[in-house]
């Protein structure tokens, strides 16, 4: 029996660890990787260095993506200065990078699935903005940064509800679910080519989809850090891979 393991592509990020000293490492987590691979998909990173002609070579090549968690967005992505003193892992080669291939992405309808900074890439790529610093610059924020205070990284924060019948509903056959929270920036002016679909119990926007596309879905959450505990994640890989499997046909 032939196979089909969907290509699904992850861009890599500057490694700031210094394990390395004076040499530049392009890194992912693991988890990443490994949810990937027990949904029935074959990973590959994509170095910082693919740009332009080469990056629109490789969305040809790749069957989906994943944006990944990391460090805050330079402000200037989305036309403001830094308004809060806690902006963390500026990487302008990387907001590049992601940028450009979510722009390419969700024009060329490239099914994808973005991860914790990867809605916020997601929702900056296509025209919105973001809170710098939920919790001094929401109101009435809860909590969301449980990565502060060394938290497990599948511990369940807090409750999402989704919008009845958006495609993540669609997928969980629920309307709530449970989720891990990492994060200290957020999505605050949804862009004009994406829809809400979810929120936290403060309001904030918590999932974001690509309107008529095959699979254009972004998680403020990290699903990747719950798939050895929790069905619903597992399932959301699942069917992410099953789209990209779709095309690679």
């Amino acid at each position: 029996m032939t196979h089909s393991y969907p290509l699904i592509g992850i861009p890599c990020r500057p490694d700031t660890s210094a394990t390395y000293p004076g040499r530049p490492i392009m890194a992912q987590n693991s988890s990443y990787a490994n949810a990937v691979i027990q949904a029935g998909g074959l990973p590959i990173l994509i170095p910082l260095q693919v740009q332009g002609v080469l990056l629109e070579e490789l969305l040809q090549r790749v069957d989906g993506l994943i944006f990944s968690g990391g460090g805050d967005i330079d402000p200037v992505c989305y036309g403001e200065t830094p308004q809060v003193d806690n902006l963390a892992e500026v990487q302008p080669v990387r907001d590049e990078l992601e940028i450009s291939l979510m722009r390419l992405a969700t024009r060329q309808r490239k099914p994808f699935l973005a991860i914790c900074r990867g809605i916020q890439v997601m929702n900056v790529a296509n025209g919105g903005s973001l809170w710098q610093d939920v919790a001094s610059q929401k109101p009435q924020p809860i909590r969301h940064d449980y990565y502060r205070d060394h938290h497990p990284r599948n511990y369940l924060a807090h409750e999402v509800t989704l919008e009845p019948g958006s495609l993540l509903s669609q997928i969980l056959e629920t309307g709530r679910l449970p989720v891990n929270s990492l994060h200290h920036q957020g999505i605050k002016q949804v862009a004009p080519p994406l829809k809400a679909a979810g929120y936290a119990p403060d309001g904030l926007v918590e999932v974001l989809e690509v309107c008529d596309h095959p699979f254009g879905l972004g998680v403020q959450w990290h699903p990747e850090e719950l798939v050895a505990d929790q069905e619903a994640a597992r399932r959301l890989f699942q069917a992410f891979v099953a789209a990209a499997r779709n095309g690679h046909k």
